[in-house]
């Protein structure tokens, strides 16, 4: 199952892509059905919002990512396994039985945070 924490499904899991050169493979956190306050949100909404995510979950690095001393002197700015923010809208969007997940250039990271929840695009 995937849900805003990691992917645990083994069968997605294997059917990811391995990301090139300088290139992220993300996962995008899947919104719930109702907010806080049980207030239903419907689907069109939810996908909106899922779309313009500016949150994810680091699965993999391209072999080239942070690899230039000149673009990066002080080093990579995230890590597998980290949630980052980056720029809503970015990256290549493309889903693997049913979940959502991007690849995103390695300069596109704007941000690493400790716990994605209560982070969303304002």
């Amino acid at each position: 199952m995937y849900t805003a924490d990691k992917v645990e499904d083994a069968e997605v899991l294997a059917k990811l892509p391995n990301p090139v050169g300088y290139h992220i493979l993300i996962a995008v956190p899947e919104l719930s059905d109702t907010t806080k306050g049980g207030v239903y949100i419907p689907s069109k909404l939810k996908r909106e919002e899922e779309v313009a995510s500016v949150v994810g979950y680091v699965i993999k690095l391209g072999a080239e990512c942070y690899v230039d001393k000149n673009k990066f002197p002080n080093g990579p700015y995230c890590a597998e396994g980290d949630f980052i923010i980056f720029r809503s809208y970015s990256g290549t969007r493309f889903k693997v039985l049913g979940k959502e997940f991007r690849l995103i250039n390695d300069d596109t990271v704007e941000a690493v945070v400790e716990d994605p929840r209560g982070y969303s695009r304002a």
